[in-house]
């Protein structure tokens, strides 16, 4: 399973004429499978079948993506941020997103390219690009020339794999005619960039392999390195092109663990021979792609250099590197005794109470201890203000201009009830294992409870004695006595607390979430000489520190999107296209945009994924009872190019299944072009004629030109087959099964026509006939 071109077959072997060469062939070290016919660089034959139908499917990719790509006029499903993200690049106004820069990138500079200046913003599905003037064919347009890029290039991996001309012809047909491929890269979108980039990836890894045996020449290199940077592309377009690199890696480690063959054909390596394989390919297929990774990350913070949405996600340090960041301009410093307002980061709730009191007993049995209520309050409000007063050791009474401080222990004073904050060891009305949050009176405060009103402030990322200020000093809240930490959510309590949110006491400090800031200091008279502020210049932070920031944000607000969506759809549907996505309607047309995939394509694809498991199942239960089925020949094509074509889709696809975030049948993209690979390839094996003896189908040359063994007893030189012999009179067979499958295909993609280019509208007869799943359409009534 090393790689696509494992089959040792020669590309477009139709047309190779017989070489005439007697010499011995050059052979695959670890099967003895000759790789001298694999197609040269200067070949003497044209393969002009090839080359038409490769002209041809480009032809077909270009029309199928392009035509009637400025239909509709209106902003479509997630266009909204991604055609959003390309105009916040055109301002360089700071935003954030769990994706990596590099497809929305490509956006911007499409739009640069247009003269767009992104005034349009992209905030709702539906709204006219027309009348905000926005060039939104130029922004499809990226695209679908990469989506028409990507049939060609499955086209091309089969030919240079090996395979014949109809395998090659329906692969790419599979794709060139799915209605999901063709839906996806029609609009601003990032899966066309996604899918291209990983087909490259195998395609340049699939020529790498073919030059193997002439290591560290200049095509060795070239192939390497273009495979190393197409695997950057993938992965900086989305972190499921992680998938890509464990594809290609598990073809990488088997080729590498083959050159460690002392036995292997070409002779043994030495151990520096081999770490300088080992250490080429890591700089081929590591280093070279990280740097690449890292380079869009430095371009994406060389253009956003503005304040914007995406502040609030950084850290104060890394906004202070933006012009126009209100924290920055904002920012006070904050006195002991000052009144302040606190608000969680998050949830945007203000730390808040009042006089009523927590119930007696929950919902649940269990009993608070009657305190008053300390909740979250989404709105400015008197009750949200308290004053900070120092803790141990206590300041002077009243004593103002005493900052306060990282590390310092404090007590928050609520004005209004005055009343002091306080957490025990007392169950939080919806978390039994956090601590309730309550306030008692000053005179239990210094008393008896005198400890339990003690909270250490932590600021994020905070230096020694560094001073705590409003809207940049974003700050933990630690109980000094049981170390937790205070912490709100979105769940409403009941109607006792007027569904404002829980306060509790976390005991997991480190959790993101935990965070607060001060957003105003109500005390402090609008004349006063601490609100006058000494322009500051734009902060400068080394590049790894924004860039590892940026990471741990994008991880965890990728893990966090587990909320539910009305067409998210598990993978266990994907293969069997049992679900779809509705993009875009339009009542007065009954036009409607449904993200599907061709069905008749899928379920062809998904069938032919089983039977390649069921042949390999049979294959080893047969070697397992001494039966060979197969032969040596046909049985190393099987596993070693089919099987890499089938492992890339089980990389792309099974690891779905332990993600708790939200799925979407577009994630199947990727999987569903491997699947396109498996399916032409296994077509051509089950019309394939190697016989189980190989000497019925390997001329033996002896030095007198008879057939025989050599002399001096040596076995004979195997040459490769060419597809004509190697398939006899069944090629005919595999051209009529091909017409079938394409023939149905097509059909398939035209019977869903409408609901992939959003026109025609359809009647409700229509849209009922294409139910066929009970697929979730519009205007079925």
């Amino acid at each position: 399973m090393s790689a696509a071109s494992g089959s040792a077959r020669q590309r477009g072997g139709q047309n190779m004429k017989k070489s005439s060469s007697a010499g011995p062939a050059v052979r695959d070290d670890r099967h003895g499978i000759p790789l001298d016919n694999l197609k040269p660089t200067s070949s003497a034959t044209h393969e002009w079948d090839y080359k038409i139908a490769f002209a041809i499917i480009t032809v077909l990719a270009f029309v199928t993506r392009f035509w009637g790509i400025g239909h509709p006029n209106e902003v479509v499903f997630d266009e909204v941020h991604f055609g959003k993200f390309a105009s916040y690049y055109l301002q360089r106004t700071y935003f954030f997103d769990v994706h990596p820069p590099f497809g929305k990138l490509l956006f911007a500079l499409m739009g640069w390219f247009v003269g767009y200046d992104g005034h349009f913003l992209f905030d709702n599905i539906g709204d006219s690009y027309v009348d905000n003037k926005v060039p939104y064919v130029a922004f499809r347009a990226m695209p679908a020339l990469l989506g028409a890029f990507t049939v060609p290039t499955v086209f091309l991996i089969m030919w240079e794999s090996g395979y014949s001309l109809p395998a090659a012809i329906v692969a790419a047909g599979l794709v060139l005619f799915d209605n999901a491929h063709i839906g996806q890269t029609r609009l601003i979108l990032l899966d066309a960039t996604l899918v291209f980039a990983m087909s490259v990836s195998v395609l340049c890894y699939v020529r790498f392999y073919k030059v193997r045996h002439d290591p560290f020449g200049r095509k060795w290199w070239k192939w390497l390195l273009l495979t190393g940077v197409a695997l950057s592309c993938v992965i900086s377009t989305k972190y499921v092109g992680a998938f890509t690199f464990f594809s290609i890696g598990c073809a990488v480690v088997i080729d590498l663990w083959g050159l460690l063959d002392i036995k292997r054909r070409q002779g043994p390596l030495t151990l520096s021979g081999f770490g300088k394989h080992f250490a080429a390919r890591l700089f081929g297929l590591i280093i070279v792609p990280f740097f690449f990774y890292l380079f869009w990350f430095q371009v994406h913070f060389a253009i956003l250099t503005r304040s914007g949405p995406g502040d609030d996600f950084m850290s104060p340090e890394f906004q202070e590197t933006l012009s126009d960041n209100i924290m920055t301009m904002q920012s006070l410093g904050i006195d002991y005794y000052d009144t302040i307002a606190i608000k969680h980061k998050e949830t945007k709730n203000y730390l808040h109470s009042h006089y009523d009191k927590y119930p007696l007993r929950y919902d649940d049995g269990r009993v608070s201890s009657q305190g008053q209520q300390v909740t979250g309050y989404p709105f400015e409000d008197i009750n949200n203000h308290w004053q900070i007063l120092p803790g141990h050791p206590p300041l002077e009474i009243n004593k103002t201009g005493q900052h306060v401080r990282h590390g310092d222990l404090i007590k928050l004073r609520h004005v209004v009830t005055d009343s002091i904050l306080l957490s025990h060891d007392v169950a939080s009305p919806y978390y039994p294992t956090n601590q309730e949050f309550t306030t008692v009176s000053n005179d239990e405060a210094n008393g008896g409870r005198y400890n339990d009103t003690l909270f250490e402030l932590r600021i994020e990322q905070g230096k020694p004695i560094q001073e705590f200020k409003t809207m940049s000093g974003q700050f933990k809240l630690v109980h000094y006595p049981t170390k937790v930490a205070m912490w709100t959510h979105t769940t409403p309590l009941p109607d006792w607390a007027f569904k404002q949110a829980e306060i509790n006491g976390n005991k997991n400090v480190a959790q993101a979430s935990n965070i607060w800031f001060v957003d105003t200091i109500p005390s402090l008279p609008e004349g006063s000489d601490r609100r006058r502020k000494e322009p500051r210049k734009v902060k400068r932070v080394p590049f790894l520190k924004k860039y590892f920031e940026l990471q741990r944000a994008m991880f965890y607000h990728n893990n966090a999107l587990t909320s539910s969506h009305p067409y998210a759809s598990h993978p266990v549907q994907w293969p069997f296209l049992l679900r779809g996505v509705s993009f875009w309607t339009q009542n007065d047309t009954r036009s409607q945009i449904y993200f599907l995939g061709n069905p008749i394509g899928w379920w062809i694809a998904s069938s032919v994924l089983a039977v390649f498991a069921g042949i390999v199942g049979a294959d080893q239960l047969s070697l397992r009872r001494g039966i060979d089925a197969l032969g040596e020949r046909t049985r190393s094509r099987l596993y070693n190019s089919t099987g890499f074509f089938f492992l890339t889709w089980a990389a792309h696809y099974l690891p779905f299944y332990l993600m708790g975030r939200q799925l979407f049948l577009h994630h199947y993209l990727p999987a569903h072009l491997a699947s396109a690979l498996v399916t032409g390839a296994l077509l051509e094996f089950i019309f394939t004629m190697d016989s189980v003896d190989l000497e019925e189908i390997n001329h033996e040359i002896t030095t007198d030109g008879k057939a025989g063994k050599k002399k001096g007893g040596a076995m004979p030189s195997r040459r490769s087959l060419s597809v004509r012999e190697r398939m006899g009179s069944n090629i005919l067979g595999l051209w009529a099964a091909s017409g079938v499958v394409l023939a149905a295909v097509i059909w398939g993609w035209y019977f869903f026509f409408p609901l992939t280019y959003g026109k025609p509208g359809l009647d409700v007869a229509g849209v009922n006939a294409r139910k066929w799943l009970g697929y979730d359409l519009h205007f079925a009534k």
